[in-house]
């Protein structure tokens, strides 16, 4: 793709150097949802039809994942919304680290320290052990203050994040996407 004139944005998408995502990516304001890489920041989005999942602020609500119950909320006068979750503090602290590596391919601790009243390598140690394996088979650096994703890690940059999620694993998530 590179090689075609596209440039790399993120996991497995790539766009021309005049498109809207490259210059958010290249201005770092790139962003991602539920529908993939974004040039709109935190937007609420609503979920219609069956399965689909919508944000508004900081809750998150899925439909019915089957037609019948779907259409029979609908049919009935009710929101098709079976689960929801609002966000804790630390929900959005990990959101806000897994978007920095999902869509800028690095992590300045000292910018979640700030935005976040933390200490990162203290809040956040196990998952830096986690990822010494990942940075010595050449896919990230880690420095002090810092975590980049390497050329090598760029369509592994879901694993990547994935260390920060404290869902994942757990055998009550179900899990919708997964990495190669």
């Amino acid at each position: 793709m590179s090689d075609a004139g596209y440039v790399y944005i993120g996991m497995d998408h790539f766009a021309l150097p005049d498109d809207e995502l490259t210059r958010a990516l290249e201005a770092g304001t790139l962003q991602r949802n539920f529908q993939g890489y974004s040039t709109h920041a935190d937007c609420d989005l609503i979920g219609i039809g069956a399965s689909s999942i919508g944000k508004v602020g900081d809750v998150y609500a899925q439909n019915a994942r089957d037609l019948e119950t779907y259409a029979s909320r609908i049919d009935s006068g009710r929101l098709a919304i079976v689960r929801g979750v609002r966000l804790s503090a630390d929900d959005r602290l990990r959101r806000d680290v897994i978007m920095r590596i999902m869509c800028g391919g690095a992590l300045d601790f000292a910018e979640i320290e700030r935005a976040h009243g933390i200490e990162f390598r203290t809040t956040f140690g196990d998952e830096l052990a986690r990822l010494a394996p990942m940075a010595d088979d050449g896919l990230i650096a880690l420095s002090r203050d810092r975590l980049t994703v390497l050329p090598a890690g760029h369509m592994l940059v879901r694993n990547v994040a994935a260390v920060f999620d404290r869902y994942l694993g757990q055998a009550t998530l179900q899990r919708f996407s997964h990495t190669i």
